[in-house]
């Protein structure tokens, strides 16, 4: 089988196509034909080893995966012993993240990881959806109606279905992301946009533009005591993503200043499985929220879409269509 694979922690240019055996599935697990990949920030950070993170889940020296890609959406190929959900033919999707292999025509997969896709959602659309609809779940749960939520990194993927959750909840929405997706936000019902790479240093740092009930920052690299500024009194900040040193701070310096403050400063963990992202593809499928694709690419072209990704210049998902549906 075709697959983008890597052997060292660096870079687009560690990527390279190769064919590799196809894998065959263990007990409990399912094969299946990718058809879709979408890219998270793990794929990102797995392929340059940085934050530090990313090399204690995947490795310290080299990859322990050479084939990228957690969030997949294909057929069921084969089942290993044992497995009882699915059959050959059934159209799943799910978040492959403890083994990845996304980016190939194959993955292996554990049973428990897949969902059977919804017919109302293109396989594009439901590899879209398991990490991002998760996160963004879990995040907007922490707020309720009528309170003020500012969501950091809001133009991505997680970010834009966190943004429509919110609204829906009731909530008054400020996204903040780069000027080349302001109008992105507005259009998914932010009330309030702000660009962090203005020019003005009070505009573009939204620490100053409170307060807000809840934050959910997604590229954390502010100090806990700019977070607690932007806070309201019992206002809740949470982080998913950012720098390791930030995580750090959160979950050492955050603890303290929050006791003290009377707000609450958390990193948050995020529950993985079916049960955690198929109620998003319910909503989806509903027509409550709708799952932004910023732009597709073929198996050939994963560089160029961890790029996209990468560097922040996509609005909504980056998917990589493996094959034709």
């Amino acid at each position: 089988m075709r697959a983008a694979v890597y052997d060292r922690y660096g870079g687009i240019e560690q990527l390279r196509l190769e064919e590799v055996p196809v894998p065959m599935p263990g007990a409990g697990e399912v094969l299946v034909e990718v058809v879709a990949t979408s890219i998270n920030l793990s794929d990102w950070e797995g392929l340059r080893g940085s934050p530090a993170y990313a090399r204690i889940a995947g490795g310290l020296r080299r990859p322990r995966q050479r084939i990228l890609g957690s969030d997949i959406a294909g057929r069921v190929a084969a089942v290993g012993d044992g497995v009882t959900r699915f059959g050959v033919g059934d159209e799943v999707y799910g978040d492959n993240l403890e083994r990845k292999g996304g980016f190939a025509q194959f993955a292996v997969a554990p049973e428990t990881a897949l969902a059977c896709k919804p017919a109302g959602l293109t396989f594009a659309e439901a590899s879209a959806i398991p990490q991002a609809g998760a996160i963004a779940l879990q995040a907007v749960a922490r707020g309720r109606a009528g309170e003020r939520i500012l969501i950091n990194g809001a133009g991505g993927g997680s970010g834009a279905l966190a943004i429509q959750l919110a609204v829906a909840a009731g909530m008054q929405v400020t996204g903040v992301d780069n000027a080349a997706k302001l109008d992105f936000m507005s259009e998914l019902g932010a009330d309030r946009v702000i660009d962090y790479r203005a020019e003005d240093p009070v505009r573009r740092d939204f620490t100053r533009s409170g307060p807000y009930d809840l934050i959910v920052d997604f590229v954390a690299h502010r100090s806990v005591f700019a977070y607690r500024r932007a806070l309201a009194p019992g206002g809740r900040y949470y982080v998913v993503g950012g720098t390791l040193r930030a995580l750090l701070r959160v979950l050492t310096l955050g603890t303290i200043v929050g006791a003290l403050s009377g707000t609450r400063l958390r990193v948050l963990v995020v529950r993985e499985g079916p049960e955690h992202f198929a109620p998003m593809a319910d909503r989806i499928v509903d027509g409550e929220v709708q799952v932004r694709i910023d732009s597709r690419f073929p198996l050939d072209e994963v560089a160029a879409a961890l790029v996209r990704h990468g560097e922040g210049r996509a609005r909504g998902k980056v998917v990589v269509e493996v094959q034709t549906a």
